[in-house]
């Protein structure tokens, strides 16, 4: 089974094609891509995020308060309707992240989402995971708000407790047909040739790793995925509100 609950801490690095490169480099020769990036491949994530019908959540999010929490349902690649997904809340305390997901078909979380009751528990369930995301769901009303995917590289290490670093690019969004099985499709992000770089740990980084980042002079930032989709909604309604008056 899928491990189904996390608490770690995740700091954020946004890399310029030609950091991303050297990084890989060295990290081949300290860690291991996971199963789903055997070769050097990618694989993608797509993801549904909900929110409170004015946006509360990410309103709150962008502030940087000391606690937040988002609810999303994630899938590897273009799932159908009854494929097997993971409806997650993830909440930030003091810089600590804690992940609590369940895996759920596609179509239960739409009508668990859409009617806030619990679906008929089943194996695959995870019954507490389910019982926070009804009281979350229903505490915040919360409603299907943007299309967020992404293409991955992925690697762990087997002797650093619990280090994982992802490598995300080709971030694309969309407000509109929001079920993930009607397709991977939507507006770049960012930047073309930009990778998301995020160190996912336990505690602290390894002396390796942080002799890598000082010497490649990669430092770290603040970049949510939801956050910047919605930054650049806001500012796309004021340019269209300026225009339309102007």
């Amino acid at each position: 089974m899928a491990i189904e609950v996390f608490n770690r801490y995740e700091t954020k690095f946004l890399l310029e094609r030609e950091s991303y490169n050297k990084i890989i480099d060295v990290i081949n020769d300290y860690m291991i891509a996971d199963k789903y990036s055997k070769n050097n491949g990618y694989y993608t994530i797509s993801n549904i995020y909900y929110d409170t019908y004015d946006n509360n959540l990410i309103r709150r999010s962008v502030e940087k308060p000391e606690y937040k929490e988002k609810i999303r349902l994630r899938a590897y690649g273009v799932p159908k309707k009854n494929d097997m997904c993971y409806l997650e809340i993830k909440k930030k305390f003091n810089g600590v992240v804690n992940k609590r997901r369940t895996s759920i078909l596609a179509s239960e979380a739409y009508e668990f989402i859409k009617t806030g009751k619990i679906p008929k528990l089943k194996s695959y369930m995870n019954k507490q995971v389910l019982n926070e995301l009804e009281y979350a769901i229903n505490m915040y009303n919360v409603i299907p708000k943007v299309y967020i995917a992404y293409d991955r590289r992925a690697y762990f290490s087997e002797k650093d407790d619990g280090l994982r670093i992802t490598f995300d690019e080709n971030i694309r969004t969309r407000r509109y047909d929001l079920k993930l099985e009607l397709g991977d499709y939507g507006e770049l992000l960012q930047r073309r040739g930009n990778v998301l770089m995020e160190v996912k740990s336990g505690g602290s980084i390894p002396l390796w790793l942080s002799n890598v980042l000082n010497e490649y002079e990669i430092y770290k930032t603040s970049f949510s995925k939801y956050g910047r989709e919605y930054n650049n909604m806001l500012m796309n309604l004021i340019y269209r509100s300026v225009k339309r008056y102007a």
